[in-house]
Protein backbone atom coordinates (compact mmCIF):
# COMPACT_ATOMS: atom_id res chain seq x y z
CA UNK A 1 0.00 0.00 0.00
CA UNK A 2 1.30 3.45 -0.94
CA UNK A 3 1.66 5.89 1.95
CA UNK A 4 2.43 9.58 1.42
CA UNK A 5 3.77 11.39 4.48
CA UNK A 6 3.87 15.18 4.37
CA UNK A 7 5.69 17.74 6.47
CA UNK A 8 6.76 21.37 6.41
CA UNK A 9 3.51 23.28 6.62
CA UNK A 10 2.97 26.12 9.02
CA UNK A 11 2.42 29.83 9.49
CA UNK A 12 4.47 32.34 7.54
CA UNK A 13 4.21 36.06 6.92
CA UNK A 14 3.67 37.51 3.44
CA UNK A 15 6.86 37.40 1.42
CA UNK A 16 8.22 34.49 3.41
CA UNK A 17 9.17 30.97 2.39
CA UNK A 18 8.34 27.39 3.27
CA UNK A 19 9.49 24.02 1.99
CA UNK A 20 7.07 21.12 1.95
CA UNK A 21 8.24 17.51 1.87
CA UNK A 22 6.41 14.34 0.91
CA UNK A 23 7.93 10.92 1.48
CA UNK A 24 6.47 7.88 -0.25
CA UNK A 25 6.67 4.20 0.57
CA UNK A 26 7.52 1.42 -1.81
CA UNK A 27 8.89 1.96 -5.30
CA UNK A 28 6.44 4.72 -6.17
CA UNK A 29 8.95 7.28 -7.40
CA UNK A 30 10.14 5.18 -10.30
CA UNK A 31 6.64 4.80 -11.75
CA UNK A 32 4.51 7.75 -10.62
CA UNK A 33 4.10 11.40 -11.44
CA UNK A 34 4.42 13.30 -8.17
CA UNK A 35 2.53 16.49 -7.51
CA UNK A 36 1.26 19.06 -5.08
CA UNK A 37 -2.33 20.27 -4.95
CA UNK A 38 -3.97 22.79 -2.68
CA UNK A 39 -7.49 23.45 -1.46
CA UNK A 40 -8.83 26.51 0.30
CA UNK A 41 -12.10 26.37 2.28
CA UNK A 42 -15.08 26.22 -0.04
CA UNK A 43 -12.86 25.86 -3.09
CA UNK A 44 -11.97 22.97 -5.35
CA UNK A 45 -8.65 21.18 -5.13
CA UNK A 46 -6.29 22.61 -7.74
CA UNK A 47 -2.93 21.55 -9.09
CA UNK A 48 0.01 23.58 -7.84
CA UNK A 49 2.85 21.71 -9.53
CA UNK A 50 3.86 18.24 -10.60
CA UNK A 51 6.96 16.46 -11.80
CA UNK A 52 7.24 13.42 -14.04
CA UNK A 53 9.46 10.39 -13.65
CA UNK A 54 11.88 12.00 -16.11
CA UNK A 55 11.97 15.37 -14.35
CA UNK A 56 9.56 17.38 -16.49
CA UNK A 57 7.65 19.94 -14.43
CA UNK A 58 4.34 21.78 -14.66
CA UNK A 59 3.20 24.74 -12.60
CA UNK A 60 -0.02 26.62 -12.07
CA UNK A 61 0.23 30.11 -13.52
CA UNK A 62 -0.31 31.61 -10.08
CA UNK A 63 2.89 30.07 -8.69
CA UNK A 64 5.27 30.21 -11.66
CA UNK A 65 8.50 31.90 -10.69
CA UNK A 66 7.77 31.52 -6.98
CA UNK A 67 7.45 27.77 -6.36
CA UNK A 68 9.82 24.96 -7.33
CA UNK A 69 9.00 21.27 -7.30
CA UNK A 70 11.75 18.67 -7.16
CA UNK A 71 12.14 14.97 -6.46
CA UNK A 72 14.85 12.82 -4.92
CA UNK A 73 14.39 9.23 -6.03
CA UNK A 74 17.07 7.94 -3.66
CA UNK A 75 14.97 9.21 -0.75
CA UNK A 76 11.57 8.64 -2.36
CA UNK A 77 10.76 12.24 -1.51
CA UNK A 78 9.23 15.14 -3.41
CA UNK A 79 9.68 18.76 -2.32
CA UNK A 80 7.86 22.01 -2.92
CA UNK A 81 9.93 25.11 -2.27
CA UNK A 82 7.58 28.06 -1.85
CA UNK A 83 8.97 31.58 -1.98
CA UNK A 84 7.36 35.03 -2.00
CA UNK A 85 4.25 33.67 -0.34
CA UNK A 86 1.11 35.77 -0.26
CA UNK A 87 -2.21 35.36 1.59
CA UNK A 88 -3.80 33.85 -1.54
CA UNK A 89 -1.46 30.86 -1.08
CA UNK A 90 -3.20 29.94 2.17
CA UNK A 91 -4.65 26.44 1.78
CA UNK A 92 -4.28 22.82 2.73
CA UNK A 93 -1.55 21.38 0.54
CA UNK A 94 -1.80 17.75 -0.54
CA UNK A 95 0.87 15.47 -1.91
CA UNK A 96 -0.24 13.40 -4.87
CA UNK A 97 1.07 10.39 -6.76
CA UNK A 98 -0.46 9.25 -10.02
CA UNK A 99 0.14 6.84 -12.85
CA UNK A 100 -1.71 5.24 -15.72
CA UNK A 101 -1.32 1.49 -16.11
CA UNK A 102 -2.84 0.33 -19.37
CA UNK A 103 -6.35 1.84 -19.24
CA UNK A 104 -6.43 2.31 -15.47
CA UNK A 105 -5.54 5.42 -13.50
CA UNK A 106 -4.03 5.11 -10.02
CA UNK A 107 -4.11 8.14 -7.70
CA UNK A 108 -2.87 8.44 -4.13
CA UNK A 109 -3.16 11.35 -1.70
CA UNK A 110 -1.38 12.44 1.41
CA UNK A 111 -3.20 13.64 4.51
CA UNK A 112 -2.64 17.31 3.75
CA UNK A 113 -0.65 19.99 5.54
CA UNK A 114 -1.89 23.47 6.39
CA UNK A 115 -0.08 26.49 4.97
CA UNK A 116 -1.20 29.84 6.35
CA UNK A 117 0.21 33.12 5.04
CA UNK A 118 -0.74 36.01 7.29
CA UNK A 119 0.75 39.08 8.88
Amino acid sequence: QVQLVESGGGLVQPGGSLRLSCAASGSIFSTHVMGWYRQAPGKQRDLVANISTTGNTNYADSVKGRFTISRDNTKNTVYLQMNSLNPEDTAVYYCNAARTLLWRKFVYWGQGTQVTVSS
